[in-house]
């Protein structure tokens, strides 16, 4: 889904000293794309010519977006959508009160593991009982956004970064731990070995504060030269995890 801001004021994250325009749309992704030239030219071209049209994939916000992550996590596209298709109409959407008063067994039938469904509460209780602002988060620094989500229970970095980008369109959310976005980098780079979760930190400064708008690019330059039969590492999780949503 697209979120539509309306007439308002676009919302912005504050990055350094500067607000950045969330992610919420085509005209705002178009538009971090182009700051993205201005700052490494050389290397967003030759991924841009290569990738064609970079999808914005923006998802449910809030709540039930990061339940919709959770729930994904581990399991095929059609049976993530089954379960939450399962929690929505059994509790009228999905909601932290809900998920929160809801048994185990109620949980359980939706088709939810007994980790996810810790997780899930410790979600609503972050919501109900410790002030969570799910829409705040967008307009944190990414890493103070992302350490908020990974002091939930179950809500890892690789999660949250992924709640960041497609849920909340934080521009500079940047899931380090993705193989997807770790090849995809080594190839656009002309690396030798593809970088791990704390070198392509590094790598990644160079695309502040747009690394959210990078890191669909890359995904996207991936996509395209494996399509095209190019030798390319399979990522697993982080391609297919990026397609789903």
């Amino acid at each position: 889904m697209t979120v539509d801001c309306g007439d308002s004021k676009p919302e912005a994250a504050v990055i350094g000293h500067k607000h950045v325009p969330l992610l919420l749309s085509e005209a705002a992704l178009a538009q971090a794309l182009a700051a993205l030239r201005t700052l490494d030219p050389s290397t967003i071209d030759v991924m841009m010519a290569a990738a064609g049209p970079v999808p914005l994939r923006i998802r449910e916000p809030g709540f039930a977006g990061l339940v919709g992550i959770v729930v994904s996590q581990q399991v095929s596209v059609a049976s993530a959508r089954a379960i939450f298709g399962r929690i929505e109409t059994q509790y009228q959407g999905i909601a932290a009160a809900a998920l929160h008063k809801a048994s185990d067994a109620e949980l359980k039938s939706c088709g939810l593991s007994g980790p996810k469904i810790r997780t899930l509460r410790a979600l609503a209780a972050a919501e109900l009982h410790l002030g969570l602002d799910f829409a705040d988060l967008a307009r944190q620094p990414a890493e103070a956004a992302r350490a908020t989500l990974t002091a939930i229970h179950g809500i890892g970095p690789w999660t949250a970064e992924i709640f960041l980008l497609f849920c909340a369109g934080h521009p500079d959310a940047w899931p380090a731990g993705d193989l997807a976005l770790q090849e995809g980098v080594r190839l656009a780079l002309s690396l030798e070995t593809r970088p791990d979760a704390r070198a392509l930190e590094a790598l990644s400064v160079r695309w502040r504060p747009w690394r959210g708008a990078a890191a669909r690019l890359i995904w996207a330059y991936y996509g395209a030269l494996k399509r095209a039969g190019a030798p390319v590492e399979v990522a697993g999780q982080g391609l297919s995890a990026a397609k789903a949503i």
